[in-house]
């Protein structure tokens, strides 16, 4: 299983942000934070959401494999990941995400496995949203997964899948007493 070391992805996230001739404004709004969270992140003092990453990302014009390892994918006709072997990435909330395809160049898509803990409160408490550019596609393999979607709120089972426009407001919760585990692919 691959890591990645907070403070490398921060100064390479800053170094980036800097050639690019992109503003701490302009990526603050871009991932939705406020500037001075933004300062925390790009100094590696807090971990990095998916989304964060993602869209930190699509600024800048490169992949969240480039931006975490520092290096491009080298794969061109296929990839293989053998079980617990991805490339675990982000902490959001407990979730952990695991890509899969990482090692791919000119990916369309980010496929992950996620597992999502279960938390008492959270099944009482309106789902935190979060956005991004592009669909996904999230496959319960796993427990029961409560999602809102710009409102609409859906419960899912092992073996149901929903797809999506993320660029509208959604989150995801275990509920039932059960993590949840899906496939999760993003697509810009």
């Amino acid at each position: 299983m691959l890591s990645y070391n907070l403070k490398e992805v921060a100064l390479r996230l800053k170094s980036l942000r800097d050639l690019m001739g992109v503003s701490v404004k302009e990526m603050a709004k871009a991932t939705d934070v406020k500037e001075s969270e933004y300062e925390i992140y790009e100094k590696g003092e807090k971990d990095f959401t998916f989304n964060f990453l993602y869209n930190c990302a699509n600024v800048l014009g490169c992949n969240i494999t480039e931006l975490i390892t520092g290096d491009s994918a080298k794969l061109n006709h296929f990839a293989v990941t053998r079980k617990g072997e991805g490339m675990p990435i982000l902490r959001d909330n407990g979730f952990n995400y695991m890509h899969l395809a990482y090692n791919m160049r000119d990916r369309k898509a980010e496929p992950f496995v996620v597992t999502i803990p279960y938390s008492k409160e959270l099944e009482n408490k309106p789902i935190e949203t979060s956005m991004h550019n592009g669909q996904e596609m999230d496959y319960v393999l796993e427990g029961t997964l409560k999602v809102s979607i710009d409102g609409h709120i859906v419960e899912l089972n092992k073996g149901d899948t929903i797809y999506y426009n993320s660029e509208k407001p959604h989150g995801l919760i275990a509920v039932g007493g059960k993590d949840v585990k899906i496939i999760a692919v993003v697509m810009n």
